[in-house]
C-alpha cells in the first residue's frame, strides 16, 4: 500500500469510529426519551408512514411517538429511531408497510432541501413538553 492510500483507509476509519459515537450518543437520547415519556404518561400512537412520492400514508408496525409535526421521523416504543417513508405500492395501501430501525442521527435534517435542521436533542425535548397534545392529531 502507497502512503496515499494509508493515509485514505485511516481517514475512513476515523470517520467510521466518528459516526458510530454519534450514533451511540443519539441512541442514548433517543432510549432516554422513551423512558421519559412513559414516565411522563405520553401515550404512543400507531406511527404511519407517507410513500416516496407524498401521495400515500401506509400503516406500519411501529408504535410510538413522531418527532416532527410533519410526521417524516419518529421514536417507537422500541426505542429504536425511524425514517417514516416508504416506496409507493398496492400492498403497502392495502396491508401496511413494515419499517425497519435507522441509526439516529445527532442532527435531525441535517444536509436536507428545507433547510429545517434540529438537534435530536432539541426535537426530544419539543416532543416531550408537548405531551399527549402534540403530533398526535395535528
Amino acid at each position: 500500500m502507497t502512503d496515499s492510500s494509508d493515509a485514505r483507509v485511516r481517514r475512513a476509519e476515523a470517520l467510521e469510529r466518528a459516526q458510530a459515537a454519534q450514533a451511540r450518543q443519539a441512541g442514548a437520547l433517543v432510549a432516554s426519551f422513551v423512558d421519559d415519556a412513559v414516565a411522563a404518561g405520553i401515550t404512543p400512537t400507531a406511527l404511519t408512514a407517507r410513500s416516496y412520492d407524498g401521495s400515500h400514508r401506509y400503516r406500519t408496525n411501529v408504535r410510538g411517538w413522531y418527532l416532527k409535526r410533519d410526521r417524516t421521523v419518529g421514536v417507537g416504543t422500541d426505542a429504536q429511531f425511524y425514517i417514516l417513508s416508504a416506496p409507493t405500492s398496492l400492498k403497502g395501501r392495502l396491508r401496511g408497510v413494515e419499517l425497519d430501525p435507522s441509526p439516529a442521527p445527532l442532527e435531525l435534517g441535517k444536509g436536507g432541501r428545507d433547510g429545517e435542521s434540529m438537534p435530536i436533542a432539541d426535537a426530544l425535548a419539543k416532543r416531550l413538553a408537548g405531551g399527549n397534545e402534540w403530533g398526535q392529531g395535528s
